[in-house]
C-alpha cells in the first residue's frame, strides 16, 4: 500500500541544520498495524507527517498503491487525505464551541463523495459515544475527546489511519480503552500506522519500526501481535468534478453556518468590525438622501419659474464704482414686448412685468405683500393657472381693469381661508375685485412664494406705480435648442428699435441658471458621498485587521481543516464568507441608521430628504465589495498556510 525510498527531510533551526529524516526506506502492506517508535526528536513524527501527506520530503520517492504522490498538487493531496486517510492526533485537535457530532462531521464538509451527515452519528455510536453527541468538547473527558477524534478519522471510511501518540495525554484507563478501539479498527480491516514512544503501546501493533536520528534502527514483526486480517483491496475514489449541484449548495450553507458560529464566538469584536461598515453605509445613504433632497428642492423652485424662459432687462451701468438704477440708460416698453411676440421666431409667450410692495386691506385687516403686474401669457408661462376663478383677459389689460388675483397667504390672512372670488380688496387705498386665487407654490427658506398678488400690467403701470415703462419682459421659447438663436434675435431687434448697442440690454437664460444650480447640487452630492465613502473604506480596513487577527488565532484550526481535506479554496471561502457576513450585518444596520438619520433631518432640521433605491443598493453593494476586497488578503493568507506548520502553531 505504501512504499517510500530514501526519504530525506532537513529543518533549518537558526544557523543549525537538523536532519529529521536521513535516507528512510520502508513499505507498509494493506491491513498492517505498524508502530513507529523512538525517542523525542528521533524523526518519527516527521515520518508520519510525510506519510500522511501533511508535509513533503526534500528528496526521495513516495508511492501509495503505485501512485507517486510527490507529484500531486496541493488540492490533490487534500482530496487524498480526505478520502484515503484518517488522523488521530495527540492533542485531539477538536474545534472548540462545537458539539461532538459537528466535530466528527467536519471531514464531510470537504468530501466530494456525496456522503450524508448521518454517517457521523454512526461513527459516534461505533466508538461508544451515542449519548454524548450534542455535548461540546469542553464537556468531555480526555478519553471521550480522543474517541471523538477517532470517530472523525473514520467518518469518510478511510483505508489508512494515522495515530500520533494517541494515548500521550490520557490516563492509564483511558489509554487502555483507546488502544482497544484501535485494535478493533485493525481487526475490521483498516491499515494503521501508530507513532509512539511507549513500548507498551507499540506492542499492540503487528510490526514495530524503531527510528533514531532520522534513520530506521530496526524493522521487525511483533511476535505477540494478532494475526493480520484478510481484507479486500479498496480502490481510491477519484475526485468529483466541479459544477453546481444541490451538494454544492449544502456545502456552502455549512460554510456559512460555521462562519457565523466563528463570528458569534467573538461577539464584541464582530460588532466593532460591523460598526465601521454600518457608519459608512449610513453616511452614504443619509448624505445621498440629503443631496437628492437639495436637488429636488432646487428643481422644484426652478420649476416655478417655468421652462425655456428668457428674462430681458435693461443693462445696469456703474459710474465711479456706484451702480446706477436699472433703466437709467435704456428702458423697456410694452411695445417692445409686442414687437418680440410678432418678429422673433420660436416665441410662444411674452409678458411685460412690473412689481412692487403694496398694502392690502380688507375691513380692519391689513397685509403687506409683493404685487406683480403681468400679461395674460404669464399664466401658462409660469404655470399659474388659478385654483379658483380665472386669470386676466386681454380686454382687462387694455382697459386697465381694477382686478387682481391673490396668493394663498393673503387669502388666509385677509379672508380667513374663505373663497375670496368676487370680493373687494384695497391696494394702496384703491379698491380691486378679486377674480382668482393663485395655485399654491410653497416656500423656500425665507421666501414665501404664496405671499403674492397679480394685477394687469397696465393697471400696475398707470394706476398703482405711475410708470410708463416695464421693468422686464419675460419670454418663453418653444424648445431648448432654439434658446440661443432667439436670444440673439431679441437683442438685435431691441438694438434696432432703440437705436443703441445690443449691450444696453441683458438677457438672463433661466435654463442656464437651472443647469448651473443643478450641476452645483450634483457636485455637492458627489462630494458628500465621496466623504461618506471614506467611512466605508475605514470600515473595510477594520474588517481586514479583524480577519488577520482571526487567522492568527485560528492557525491550528486551519491546519486541522487542511489535514482533514480542506483545499485552499475551502479555507479562503470560509474567511471570505465571514468578511461578507460582517459586511452584510453592518450594511443592514447602516441602511436602518441612514434612513433614521435622514428622517430625523427632515423632521427636526426642516430639510428636504429624498431616499432612492439606487442609493441604498449602491451603499449595500459597496459594503459587500468592501467586505470582499478587504477580506481577500486575510483569506489568502489562511489558504496558503502549510498544514503541519499550522498544526504546530502555538
Amino acid at each position: 500500500m505504501i512504499k517510500v525510498e530514501n526519504l530525506r527531510k532537513t529543518y533549518q533551526m537558526g544557523e543549525v541544520e537538523v536532519r529529521a529524516l536521513d535516507g528512510v526506506s520502508l513499505s507498509v502492506e494493506r491491513g498492517e498495524y505498524v508502530a513507529i517508535i523512538g525517542a523525542s526528536g528521533s524523526g518519527k513524527s516527521t515520518l508520519m507527517h510525510i506519510l500522511g501527506l501533511l508535509d513533503v520530503p526534500d528528496s526521495g520517492t513516495f508511492e501509495i498503491d503505485g501512485t507517486d504522490v510527490t507529484k500531486f498538487s496541493e488540492n490533490q493531496l487534500a482530496a487524498f487525505r480526505n478520502r484515503v486517510m484518517g488522523f488521530v492526533f495527540q492533542q485531539f485537535n477538536l474545534l472548540k464551541r462545537t458539539s461532538a457530532l459537528e466535530n466528527v462531521g467536519l471531514p464531510l464538509i470537504y468530501a466530494r463523495n456525496g456522503k450524508k451527515t448521518d454517517i457521523a452519528d454512526k461513527m459516534l455510536d461505533l466508538v461508544g459515544l451515542a449519548n454524548r453527541k450534542s455535548h461540546h468538547t469542553n464537556e468531555l473527558s480526555g478519553g471521550q475527546q480522543q474517541r471523538v477524534a477517532i470517530a472523525r478519522a473514520l467518518v469518510n471510511s478511510p483505508s489508512l489511519i494515522f495515530a500520533d501518540e494517541p494515548t500521550g495525554n490520557l490516563d492509564s484507563k483511558s489509554a487502555k480503552e483507546i488502544m482497544e478501539v484501535m485494535s478493533e479498527l485493525h481487526a475490521s480491516g483498516l491499515t494503521i500506522i501508530l507513532v509512539t514512544h511507549d513500548a507498551d503501546v507499540a506492542n499492540h501493533a503487528q510490526r514495530i519500526i524503531e527510528i533514531r536520528d532520522g534513520k530506521i534502527l530496526s524493522d521487525a514483526p511483533n511476535p505477540h501481535a494478532p494475526e493480520v486480517p484478510q481484507v479486500e483491496t479498496r480502490e481510491v475514489e477519484e475526485e468529483g468534478k466541479g459544477g453546481f449541484s444541490l451538494r454544492t449548495i449544502r456545502e456552502g450553507l455549512v460554510l456559512v453556518k460555521q462562519s457565523i458560529r466563528s463570528l458569534a464566538a467573538n461577539k464584541v469584536r464582530t460588532a466593532l468590525s460591523a460598526l465601521g461598515i454600518m457608519i459608512g453605509v449610513a453616511a452614504v445613504i443619509a448624505t445621498v438622501a440629503v443631496g437628492n433632497g437639495a436637488k429636488a428642492a432646487v428643481e422644484d423652485q426652478m420649476s416655478r419659474l417655468g421652462s425655456n424662459l428668457l428674462m430681458l432687462m435693461p443693462q445696469r451701468r456703474s459710474r465711479g464704482g456706484v451702480a446706477q438704477a436699472q433703466g437709467t440708460v435704456s428702458r423697456l416698453s410694452r411695445d417692445d414686448a409686442q414687437a418680440i411676440r410678432e418678429e422673433v421666431g420660436h416665441v410662444v409667450g411674452v409678458s411685460s412685468t412690473v412689481d412692487g410692495n403694496v398694502q392690502l386691506k380688507v375691513g380692519n385687516l391689513n397685509w403687506s405683500c409683493r404685487v406683480t403686474g403681468v400679461d395674460p401669457d404669464y399664466e401658462f408661462m409660469r404655470s399659474y393657472e388659478p385654483q379658483l376663478g380665472r386669470f386676466f383677459t386681454d380686454e382687462e389689460i387694455n382697459s386697465k381693469a381694477m382686478v387682481c388675483l391673490l396668493g394663498v397667504t393673503p387669502v388666509r390672512e385677509l379672508f380667513g381661508g374663505e373663497n375670496p372670488v368676487g370680493k373687494k380688496v384695497k391696494m394702496n387705498r384703491r379698491t380691486y375685485t378679486v377674480i382668482g386665487v393663485l395655485p399654491e407654490k410653497g416656500s423656500s427658506g425665507f421666501q414665501d412664494y404664496d405671499d403674492a398678488a397679480f394685477v394687469p400690467v397696465t393697471t400696475a403701470m398707470r394706476r398703482m406705480f405711475g410708470r410708463d415703462y416695464v421693468e422686464r419682459i419675460e419670454i418663453q421659447i418653444d424648445a431648448p435648442e432654439n434658446m440661443d438663436r432667439a436670444q440673439m434675435d431679441i437683442l438685435a431687434l431691441l438694438a434696432q428699435r432703440h437705436r443703441t448697442a445690443s449691450g444696453s440690454f441683458e438677457i438672463r437664460n433661466l435654463a442656464e441658471i437651472q443647469d448651473a444650480v443643478s450641476s452645483t447640487s450634483r457636485v455637492m452630492s458627489l462630494l458628500l458621498s465621496s466623504i461618506a465613502s471614506i467611512a466605508l473604506v475605514v470600515g473595510g480596513i477594520g474588517i481586514m485587521n479583524i480577519m488577520l487577527v482571526s487567522v492568527t488565532e485560528r492557525t491550528r484550526e486551519i491546519g486541522l481543516r487542511k489535514a482533514l481535506g480542506a483545499r485552499g479554496g475551502d479555507i479562503m471561502s470560509q474567511f471570505l464568507i465571514e468578511a461578507l457576513v460582517i459586511s452584510f450585518f453592518g450594511g443592514c444596520l447602516g441602511i436602518a441608521l441612514g434612513t433614521a438619520v435622514g428622517y430625523a433631518a427632515e423632521r427636526f432640521a426642516n430639510m428636504t430628504v429624498v431616499f432612492t433605491q439606487d442609493s441604498i443598493y449602491m451603499a449595500f453593494g459597496f459594503s459587500a465589495i468592501i467586505g470582499i476586497l478587504f477580506g481577500i488578503w486575510p483569506a489568502r493568507k489562511a489558504a496558503r498556510l502549510n498544514p503541519i506548520e499550522a498544526l504546530r502553531y502555538e
